[in-house]
């Protein structure tokens, strides 16, 4: 009887300790790396170019003093980013295909055709203990980032989306936006609620010494950061390696979302100069990223777009007629040019590094880069 009573007591005490690990909540940092298998990436880095098409990307070819960090990549493929409701996509629908895996209307953040919330990989994977960041150069709230914490029928309601950031699983992020977080329409200070939520809040600068134990939020700017050339300066990297040592004060995998966002504003403004220096910029980060994948051998780096933004063209300077009247160009000399002042329907290339990177040569849709990051990570 004493053996059967010890027997059944060590079940029961099983039992209490499986239903413990399964108990809703933040899960613990894990003490040491787990194990994983060939070819199997242990973090996930998703870099977005807003706006950014094949000719944005090669215009780094002829416009920067060295070799750009894009040539770095072995995989490319191409993506078809219409939205279920356009044969053009918006970065809102365009991001929760990324994030998401459906395809879904324009203006749409994290819902459905019928707008229903749909699970995020941000949600899913910290789930499973991992880390997540967000980076931007627009606010926070815009719709690319939106779309990997946030659940609205429209990209437009920022105020909403400040709010689910509050209760989101988002670890870390940086960007611009104060102005949806306090001295609101609705009179709710939301920095207050992140703080409640375990967020160190910074608005001022990047140089602060983080915790790896608590969340942090970069707010810093009112509504977005400034441009290139009007002297952001470094944020773009500085962000993104700041993330990185944040991640790495743990043993806990990662997910991390970094756009350059303005490379599509300067697409939309038909400014070449604006959409150069943010292109550069954003080349930075990638190689900064690339550094980071290669020294750690266990992280898979994919870049691409939503869309492309301006019809960006590069042809050779006209100067002048033949003798029938067609023009005559210098091959020597590159002309960045436009066709619109707003998203065209070019497919996107992707570019992808580190292990896993194989599921993403070909073409296929844009809502298959979800698929293509959970299959890499076997989920």
């Amino acid at each position: 009887m004493d053996i059967k009573i010890r027997i059944h007591n060590l079940w029961m005490a099983l039992v209490v300790l499986l239903l413990a690990c399964h108990c809703e909540g933040t899960p613990p940092k894990l003490t040491e790396k787990p194990a994983i298998k060939a070819n199997q990436p242990f973090n996930v880095i998703l870099l977005i170019g807003d706006g950014m098409g094949l000719s944005q990307l090669s215009s780094s070819f002829y416009f920067s003093d060295q070799l750009p960090n894009f040539a770095r990549f072995k995989t490319i493929g191409l993506s078809n980013v219409i939205a279920a409701n356009s044969k053009i996509t918006d970065s809102a629908a365009g991001a929760t295909s990324f994030a998401s895996g459906i395809k879904t209307f324009n203006g749409a953040i994290g819902v459905d055709m019928d707008k229903q919330p749909v699970e995020n990989i941000v949600e899913l994977l910290s789930k499973e203990n991992y880390q997540t960041g967000l980076i931007a150069t627009s606010s926070i709230t815009h719709a690319t980032p939106a779309s990997f914490y946030a659940h609205v029928a429209s990209r437009d309601w920022e105020e909403q989306i400040a709010e689910q950031m509050a209760t989101s699983p988002i670890d870390f992020f940086a960007g611009g936006g104060l102005k949806f977080f306090q001295n609101r329409k609705d009179g709710k200070n939301i920095l207050d609620l992140l703080k409640t939520n375990g967020f160190e809040i910074y608005t001022d600068s990047m140089e602060k010494e983080i915790d790896g134990n608590k969340k942090h939020a970069f707010i810093l700017g009112e509504e977005d950061m400034p441009k290139m050339i009007e002297g952001r300066g470094d944020f773009l990297v500085k962000s993104t390696q700041k993330a990185l040592t944040y991640f790495d004060k743990s043993n806990s995998p990662f997910f991390l979302m970094v756009e350059g966002s303005q490379i599509d504003w300067a697409g939309h403004d038909n400014v070449t100069d604006y959409l150069i220096t943010e292109l550069l910029d954003f080349d930075q980060m990638v190689g900064s990223v690339l550094d980071y994948a290669e020294k750690e051998g266990n992280t898979l780096v994919i870049v691409t777009a939503d869309h492309e933004t301006g019809g960006f063209t590069l042809s050779g300077k006209v100067i002048g007629q033949n003798s029938k009247g067609e023009d005559e160009h210098d091959y020597n000399d590159i002309v960045p040019t436009f066709s619109t002042t707003g998203h065209s329907a070019s497919l996107i290339p992707v570019l992808a590094f580190g292990p896993g990177s194989n599921h993403f040569s070909g073409f296929y849709q844009n809502s298959d880069v979800y698929h293509k990051m959970l299959k890499a990570l076997d989920k």
